[in-house]
């Protein structure tokens, strides 16, 4: 369960910065999904190893 927190909390951090980024005019749209994906899907795989 520590490494689902762990990854959930990362993800959380990461998500945060993505928008400030975004909101700041650092980072266009397509970008912030894209690393939007990719952290969603660093999440999912450590949640379903949980499992």
């Amino acid at each position: 369960m520590a490494d689902t927190d762990d990854a959930l909390r990362t993800f959380l951090r990461r998500a945060d910065e993505i928008i400030h980024e975004y909101d700041n005019g650092y980072m266009d749209a397509d970008a912030a999904m894209s690393a939007m994906e990719t952290y969603v899907e660093d999440l999912r795989e450590t949640v379903d190893g949980d499992g």
